[in-house]
């Protein structure tokens, strides 16, 4: 396994539309952890081209991440939200694509990358197997103990356990409003659910902002955690600038349909309350959104974009990001000697 070589055992979250980049992932890994690329949104060309442009930057591993595409959604579930926010907002074509998966995956199998995982999904077996002749390792995200037992079975080497605390889109398998009133999984929580059912490394995501956090994780029976949100101020990513000042703020974060279809959990903002029943269709609404959001972003107003962050974000340190893992890594293990140090009754 991938995470017996590293030096530390920190992931980077890929995140999608903008923060991810190649010269964030190659300082990830550079460092010790692991760097990742998020295609997401990407076409398949310019996933090839970052792939290039990140090992022209590091000779160390990273991975690719990518969206497993969903079925394409009725029309009459979302024509009337669209109509509704044509009146005030500019509005794109809500339409259907894959995120280019197969063409992704061609990709991915011409130039091999240690670690390819998915998001919102599990590849097939034969995917799996395709991706396994070339030498790459795969892990899937899951969000409760069902979908790993799944991706388990058709053959993936870990699972990435995301709880509920994490910040941008739930990578559940499935996306139901009907499963909405249920209480979604914290991460510790999951993890202590995963151990006794996985064989294979639990990787765990949501919330981890510091090397408390990550001992915590780790102490629960995690081999790696990925981190994201703490990762956006850094001068490596490509975070927009209304992001790295909005995560500073104590505002807190909610999960929402009301930008891309998809429940993501961001900064509580005015979009985000005014359209609290935004239905379940994704890619088609983030299509329809995405001129309005990059109005919002163009104008400075934060009450009108996603505002992608996981629960703990005001934590998110200004560093850059080597120096970040460096010091994760630190933390951690001060806080794991002293959870050692500590008398326990009985013991």
């Amino acid at each position: 396994m991938l995470l017996d070589t590293l030096d530390t055992p920190i992931v980077l979250a890929p995140m999608a539309g903008g923060p991810s980049t190649p010269e964030l992932a190659a300082a990830v890994s550079a460092a010790g952890g692991l760097g990742f690329l998020a295609a997401g949104y990407l076409s398949a060309t310019d996933l090839a081209d970052r792939v290039r442009q990140t090992r022209k930057v590091t000779a160390a591993p990273f991975g690719v991440n990518l969206f497993f595409p969903s079925e394409p959604s009725p029309p009459e579930r979302f024509a009337a939200y669209v109509t509704e926010l044509s009146r005030d907002f500019p509005i794109g074509d809500a339409r259907y694509d894959s995120d280019d998966w197969t063409a992704k995956l061609d990709v991915l199998i011409a130039d091999p990358v240690p670690v390819v995982s998915t998001t919102f999904g599990c590849p097939s077996v034969a995917d799996i197997e395709r991706l396994h002749a070339v030498g790459t390792e795969v892990w899937v995200t899951v969000t409760s103990v069902p979908e790993a037992l799944h991706a388990r079975t058709v053959g993936a080497d870990a699972v990435i356990a995301q709880g509920a605390e994490a910040g941008g889109h739930r990578g559940s398998f499935d996306d139901r409003p009907e499963d909405d009133s249920e209480d979604a999984l914290g991460l510790l929580a999951l993890i202590q659910l995963l151990v006794p059912e996985m064989d294979r490394p639990i990787i765990a995501a949501g919330g981890i902002a510091t090397g408390a956090g990550m001992a915590a994780a780790l102490t629960a029976g995690a081999r790696a955690v990925q981190i994201g949100t703490a990762f956006l101020r850094c001068p490596e990513a490509g975070t927009a600038p209304l992001v790295r000042t909005a995560i500073t703020s104590q505002t807190p974060t909610m999960l929402t349909r009301a930008f891309t279809g998809r429940r993501a959990r961001g900064l509580r903002n005015q979009f985000m309350l005014d359209h609290p029943n935004a239905p379940a269709a994704y890619p088609e609404i983030h299509y329809a959104t995405g001129p309005l959001r990059a109005a919002a972003r163009a104008a400075g107003d934060a009450e009108q974009v996603n505002l992608w962050a996981g629960q703990a974000h005001s934590l998110a340190p200004e560093l850059p990001a080597g120096e970040l893992v460096r010091q994760l890594s630190r933390d951690a293990k001060s806080a794991l000697e002293r959870v050692l140090s500590l008398r326990i009754q009985g013991y």
